[in-house]
């Protein structure tokens, strides 16, 4: 162990040997909180805390603009201590892993961990709403929760990587219990973890890698099989390079087809593609082809259909990933013409863009494009100057290697997990472009296989919601799986069928637009008599 890792673990074990102890009862920042606030900036070697400064109470904002519909609201929050950190890296070339831990004057005793998104190129406050939260709900922070979380280039660093991969999230939960510690005098009774996309992903890392360390998980769209998403986005835009490319207007044009053939499968006709495993085998997109020599928006050339069955198509590698993987599914079908802003929205956002691929990637090509040729330049071949065209993975095989056991999050043993007492709720959105839903649904059946299906449902659920996309829009997403979470971790309550919803994004009210029933796997949402826009008119079944 290097010296500065030694000390680390030093500054970290007064509260690591705490763990454990208390009971459910809120505390206070003890003596004068703004004096335990500043007291706790310094720090030993590798841990510093570069500030830490009391916040006034805060109240509710609602933006005009917002990269999603949760990314424009700024939740009331109370006062509390913001703290600035960062642990220093071994390799002096390797960046640090920055940090904030919230801790409220009023604590309930509990924490969150959010997860981060993309390659976590910017800081997670702790201070937005967590993953699929309703609008209208008390943040966590506001809640008495301590709240805290941890460019492609740093990929052609090997710490930074591993960092990337999982260190820094282990890291950064010790350093918030240490400082829970010397706040509050006490640390954590239960812990938890919220994240989505890449957040997700660290959540399930945290169950198979550190067990030990939280009591509830919560993992939305994960981004399960990091190496098979990557080479399945590149090769889904490299058939769109030439004549391959679908303009919007033919984007909207395959949307249609797919809600004409399945939107009236549930027995509503609601816009939604309610069970999109039996529309992908009832879609035909060859019902689109264009007749001999034409062209245009109403149908769709033999290189977009083979482009269209490329995207639905499994990725195949040509040797195993961790844990026996050798392949990546195909995605599904609905929501293919979700409006695009930003990461939101299907298809346009997600694969083509509004402009064909290029090299190096362009900011109006598709995000999983950017993603996935960046991956393959920083990460696979570590040649930023490579021509993504003539990439073989079996030219590096030790890398893809080396990359999947560290990214890919897709061990099924989750004994140690279940065994300590943790509860997982996964949740895909089943119109994600961004990252494949059928890898989630693929893994957490996988678990069902090796630990059987009645250990599996006394710790784990999987939930899915027709016609989300990535980021949770076009159809109700919002559901408060933090309050859920605690009440089967603490109160033994374990979930069944739940409801998500709709919600205008206008505040204080925000009001619920629609609702449906959110179904654990393999039921689906199945009309019965009423509004289409009341949750209380479907049923979940198979």
């Amino acid at each position: 162990m290097t010296r500065k890792r030694a000390k680390l673990c030093a500054w970290l074990v007064g509260a690591a040997a705490a763990m454990g102890a208390s009971s459910a009862s809120a505390v206070t920042l003890v003596e004068d909180a703004d004096t335990v606030c500043k007291g706790l900036v310094g720090g030993v070697d590798a841990v510093k805390i570069d500030s830490a400064t009391l916040q006034a109470p805060s109240q509710l904002a609602v933006a005009e603009r917002g990269p999603t519909p949760s990314g424009r609201i700024t939740p009331a929050n109370p006062g509390f201590c913001k703290v600035l950190g960062h642990i220093d890296p071994v390799d002096p070339k390797a960046p640090p892993i920055k940090f904030q831990v919230n801790l409220p004057v009023e604590w309930n005793g509990r924490s969150v961990q959010y997860g981060g998104g993309g390659f976590n190129g910017v800081l997670i406050t702790g201070l937005s709403l967590p993953p699929a939260y309703p609008f209208d709900k008390p943040s966590p922070l506001a809640r008495g929760f301590v709240t805290y979380e941890p460019p492609q280039v740093f990929a052609l660093n090997d710490e930074a990587f591993e960092n990337f991969a999982h260190r820094a999230y282990k890291k950064v939960r010790d350093v918030a219990v240490a400082l829970m510690q010397r706040a509050y005098g006490r640390t954590p009774e239960k812990m938890y973890f919220m994240g989505s996309s890449e957040g997700g992903r660290e959540g399930l890392t945290m169950a198979q890698r550190y067990p030990d360390d939280f009591d509830g998980i919560f993992a939305r769209v994960p981004v399960i099989n990091w190496v098979g998403l990557q080479h399945a986005g590149t090769r889904s835009g490299l058939v769109t390079m030439g004549d391959g490319w679908i303009n919007p207007a033919q984007v909207k044009l395959v949307g249609d087809a797919v809600r004409a053939a399945c939107d009236k499968a549930d027995g509503s006709v609601d816009a939604l593609v309610q069970d999109p495993v039996s529309c992908k085998a009832a879609f035909k997109v060859e019902t689109l082809r264009c007749a001999g020599g034409q062209s245009g928006d109403q149908c769709l050339t033999d290189a977009q259909i083979k482009a269209v069955n490329t995207l639905h198509a499994t990725y195949k590698f040509p040797f195993a990933l961790a844990n026996g993987l050798d392949d990546y599914p195909g995605w599904g079908v609905s929501g293919e013409d979700t409006p695009a802003a930003g990461p939101t929205g299907g298809w346009v956002a997600w694969w083509l863009g509004t402009a064909p691929p290029a090299q190096p990637p362009a900011p109006n090509n598709g995000i999983a494009w950017i993603y996935g040729a960046g991956g393959i330049r920083y990460v696979f071949a570590r040649d930023p100057n490579l021509d993504v065209t003539t990439y073989k993975p079996e030219a590096h095989k030790a890398r893809l290697l080396e990359v999947s056991s560290l990214m890919d999050s897709t061990d099924p043993d989750l004994s140690r997990f279940r065994a300590r007492g943790g509860r997982l709720i996964m949740l895909e959105h089943m119109a994600d472009y961004a990252q494949n839903p059928y890898a989630g649904i693929r893994y957490f059946e996988s678990v069902e296989r090796l630990m059987g299906s009645a250990t599996t449902e006394l710790f784990a659920r999987l939930y899915t919601a027709p016609g989300v996309d990535h980021v949770g829009s076009g159809a109700p997403a919002n559901v408060d799986m933090l309050s859920v979470l605690v009440d089967w971790v603490e109160n033994g309550k374990a979930p069944g069928d739940l409801e998500v919803t709709e919600q205008k994004v206008e505040g204080p009210l925000f009001a619920v637009t629609r609702a449906l029933p959110l179904c654990r796997w393999p039921a689906w949402p199945h009309y019965k008599a009423g509004a289409v826009t009341e949750a209380s008119s479907y049923f979940c079944a198979q």
